[in-house]
């Protein structure tokens, strides 16, 4: 069964490779894509299944027993994200051939994809920190590919930007982790969360702590690091901006909740109480950043930011209510974020422009897409019984039960800002009368609408099943609150 561990990794890896040979041949390489996208799917959801009932599954690659191995570790955080993932490019593989050009497909968008979907699984499923960087980098060489495809001018601008900023961070990313190996002689990172609870975090480790920190709120798009952030998102094609507003912030955000709960958990008061409060920088510079354009692709492409902020708002307070909050929300951003951004992709087609100033009565020619986006502003601001309200409900039960009042409050007001920030596409672009100087001819083809109906029905099902999905939330936060158990797992103590 440990060996079922590796295969959300190699299936994509493999399945690129596939599709590599078969480039030229446009039907055949669609058609493989989606079979073995759903043959991952599937592998997914029985890995998924058997460690929620069986528990942890540890891989020992090469039979190298842990630390001294690559271990790769499938728990209950790590795999419903592999899931997640799964659904969502099951999703983008369904979409991308409505979306994208003959010369976009033809130029290795499968193959750059499924790379991508193997490095953001390998982020999730790694045991040590060298691999996280080595899995990080594999997700990074395909996003470089994937901004870039097509060739427009803003395109390459934009990457330029894109590349140089995950260059940096990259750099940081492996001088931290060979400064922590020489504090604690090891990079697995149940064997470091051991040997930093015997020394008691000094004051190198807590140094090396922000420093990781630092990186992965770069690639998280925190306060003040996310400067480089909405642009890069919004010109490639919406099937990749979806993939990469889903997924790519969340393995940053992901390092930090792993990290942060398992390893660094004995300064808290330096290291946790001031993500509190970079959360809440987080949440107003990005709602204000969606507030202050007319780009509706902008405006999501900002609403990623406040959505980290209340993700990391939790692992902050870090009680057990904020961190299934955090958990629930992060679940939940992923979804809904990879809906609007293929939603406002058909929008900017069939309107013919991105400029909200430049819309007018859409309903009346596009009333499916108009209810869609209803549906999908009030999921995103976490307006009850949809997926939002229970991951914010549970935050701010969090924070008032740790009395942070400030962030709580933040936390509120910027949900009415992210609700208003996108309700005024529809209500700009949809709602009012018929603009009969538009000739809205375009049409959105089933094929466009039918994979964001299925991740807007998910979304609804983790709020409106809320009593089935958080039992297992519950228990994802008591795992993380107890870091013995991960170190005991690995370790086999």
């Amino acid at each position: 069964m440990s060996n079922l561990t590796i295969l959300p990794i190699i299936i994509p890896m493999l399945a690129g490779i596939i599709v590599a040979f078969t480039n030229s041949r446009v039907k055949i390489t669609r058609a493989l894509t989606k079979l073995l996208t759903i043959i991952s799917l599937v592998v997914a959801m029985i890995v998924t299944y058997s460690v929620f009932t069986d528990g942890t599954i540890i891989l020992e690659t090469g039979d190298w027993v842990a630390p001294y191995g690559i271990i790769l570790v499938a728990d209950k955080l790590s795999i419903l994200l592999i899931l997640t993932t799964n659904i969502i490019a099951t999703a983008a593989v369904f979409y991308a051939p409505h979306s994208l050009t003959l010369k976009q497909e033809t130029h290795y968008f499968y193959t750059f994809y499924f790379m991508l979907i193997a490095g953001v699984s390998g982020a999730f499923l790694t045991g040590d920190l060298f691999n996280l960087f080595v899995f990080f980098e594999v997700l990074l060489m395909a996003s470089y590919a994937l901004i870039v495809l097509g060739g427009d001018r803003v395109q390459l601008r934009e990457s330029i930007k894109y590349v140089l900023i995950n260059l940096f961070s990259s750099m940081l990313f492996v001088t931290a982790v060979a400064l922590l190996y020489g504090a604690v002689g090891t990079i697995n990172m149940a064997q470091i969360a051991e040997r930093v609870a015997e020394v008691e975090q000094d004051g190198i480790l807590t140094t090396i702590a922000v420093l990781l920190f630092f990186v992965f709120g770069t690639k998280a798009a925190l306060f003040p690091l996310y400067y480089w952030l909405p642009r890069p998102y919004i010109v490639p094609n919406p099937v990749v901006s979806a993939l990469f507003g889903a997924l790519l912030t969340k393995v940053g955000i992901y390092s930090i909740l792993r990290v942060f709960s398992l390893i660094f958990v004995h300064r808290m008061e330096i290291t946790h109480e001031a993500f509190i409060w970079i959360a809440g920088l987080s949440m107003l510079f990005g709602v204000i950043g969606a507030l202050s354009t007319n780009n509706i692709k902008l405006i999501i492409s900002y609403n990623i930011i406040p959505a980290i902020g209340f993700i990391i708002m939790g692992i902050g307070i870090f009680n057990q209510d904020a961190l299934s909050g955090s958990i629930y929300y992060l679940i939940h951003d992923m979804i809904i974020k990879s809906a609007l951004f293929l939603l406002v992709g058909v929008i900017a087609y069939v309107a013919g422009t991105s400029d909200l100033t430049k819309m007018k009565g859409l309903i009346h020619h596009y009333p499916v897409i108009g209810w869609l986006l209803f549906i999908s502003a009030f999921i995103l601001a976490g307006i009850p019984p949809f997926s939002g309200f229970i991951g914010k409900l549970l935050l701010l039960k969090g924070a008032v039960t740790a009395d942070e009042i400030v962030i709580t409050i933040i936390a509120l007001l910027s949900s009415l800002l992210i609700l208003y920030s996108v309700m005024k596409i529809f209500i700009r672009g949809f709602w009012g009368e018929k603009d009969d100087t538009k000739n809205y001819t375009k049409k959105a083809s089933l094929g466009l609408i039918l994979p964001i109906a299925g991740l807007l029905a998910v979304s609804v099902f983790l709020g409106v099943g809320a009593e089935f999905v958080y039992p297992s939330i519950e228990g994802i936060a008591e795992y993380l609150l107890d870091p013995q158990i991960y170190i005991d797992s690995v370790l086999k103590e």
